[in-house]
């Protein structure tokens, strides 16, 4: 595909409906739920996310991510050897805190109930107790076969899913069966191989999801940069087994340090695991890079090269925040790493999936669309164009 405009795609998760929204919290609980009702709705709902996504300018497309239950707890429906349960907070095993290190810091801050994902009162947990193996073939066949017919009468660039990564399964899931690290990261990474090469064996780029690649650094206060680097190629080992012969160019990785609002003071620097996120085997990489924390790090690529034709998908538009960005300042965004990577190797892209992340699914259609207009302006600045 010969590039000729900075083209637009975001993290993942979309805006879905109240009535799916409610139907998924249901699912688990005493209430009973109407499968097939609740596959019809997931069906047309994804054919709205794809239209809306279409006329928002948005170039690379997904499905919402409408049917799963929610960012994690959809491995129970793929992958077996995993027990729900409820535990006594009191006396269940530690909680891994995305927000660790700030919590050390801000401890007044976390203790007043701030911090986004704080759950330690949640009383349900995911525990291994048994072999992992894959076991969704049916759902994801679902999944597969919903985006197809909704990318029907429509001409988007590519289409993309999303696929979580072993390292950040793994971070929410309690080992009672493998009784070695190493083996229960590789035995999520086998059962999930299944899936991503599905994905891209459908025809779609596969998109595998990785925050805590960076915002794993939070949850381990005691390592050293250099400890968590030798904790963190261990996960990309395992990720690029799970990846092993698959095409490049049918991957995207996205990793962010956390959707969590909060200071976010604490974060590893991308420039301390740049070279550990390009050392994953993929041909795009989504990095968080709109956010007051972290957009500064767009020097970093002063110094730093991406791989080989790979393209750079920086965050321009971010859900930490309800303000909508104004077309110019994606703009401005996008042409700083247009300059420093060539314009041909940038797409724009959000920080993270939009979905029930800001304060209303209007707000998140007007940031893609605030998101497409600024990749026109910084087109017509880059190409020359009047």
């Amino acid at each position: 595909m010969t590039v000729d405009r900075i083209l637009v795609t975001h993290a993942g998760a979309l805006p879905r409906s109240d009535k799916l929204n409610k139907v998924f919290r249901l699912q688990g609980l005493t209430a009973p739920v109407d499968k097939a009702a609740l596959a019809a709705d997931v069906k047309a709902e994804v054919v709205q996310v794809v239209r809306q996504q279409i006329e928002c300018g948005v170039d690379s497309v997904n499905d919402g991510e409408l049917s799963k239950s929610n960012f994690l707890f959809y491995v129970l429906d793929r992958i077996s050897g995993i027990t729900l349960r409820e535990v006594d907070p009191a006396n269940a095993p530690p909680r891994l805190d995305i927000s660790g290190r700030d919590r050390k810091e801000f401890p007044e801050y976390f203790a007043a109930g701030k911090g986004g994902f704080s759950d330690s009162q949640n009383k349900t947990r995911m525990f291994c107790t048994t072999d992992l193996r894959y076991v969704g073939k049916e759902t994801l066949k679902a999944d597969l076969e919903n985006f197809r017919n909704a990318l029907k009468g429509v001409d988007p660039a590519s289409a993309f899913l999303p696929a979580l990564a072993p390292g950040t399964i793994e971070h929410w899931l309690y080992d009672e069966h493998y009784g070695d690290k190493e083996k229960f990261l590789f035995g999520i990474a086998d059962a999930m191989a299944e899936e991503y090469r599905a994905i891209v064996e459908a025809g779609f780029i596969l998109q595998i999801d990785d925050p805590d690649l960076p915002d794993g650094w939070q949850m381990f206060p005691e390592m050293t940069v250099a400890q968590y680097r030798d904790y963190a190629d261990l996960r990309v080992a395992a990720l690029n087994r799970a990846l092993k012969g698959l095409p490049k160019e049918k991957i995207r990785l996205h990793v962010c340090w956390g959707s969590a609002h909060g200071p976010h003071h604490q974060d590893i620097p991308l420039a301390d695991i740049i070279d550990t996120v390009f050392s994953v085997h993929a041909g795009q990489y989504s990095i968080e890079a709109a956010n007051p924390m972290h957009e500064h790090e767009w020097r970093v690529f002063e110094k730093t090269k991406l791989p080989q034709d790979a393209i750079l998908i920086p965050g321009v538009v971010g859900h930490c925040t309800d303000f909508i960005e104004h077309r110019e300042l994606v703009a401005e965004r996008l042409v700083k790493y247009a300059k420093l990577v060539g314009r041909e190797r940038v797409m724009a892209g959000t920080d993270c999936g939009l979905g029930w992340r800001v304060g209303h699914p209007s707000i998140a259609w007007g940031k893609l669309k605030s998101m497409a207009e600024g990749a026109a302006l910084a087109t017509k600045e880059l190409w020359g164009r009047n």
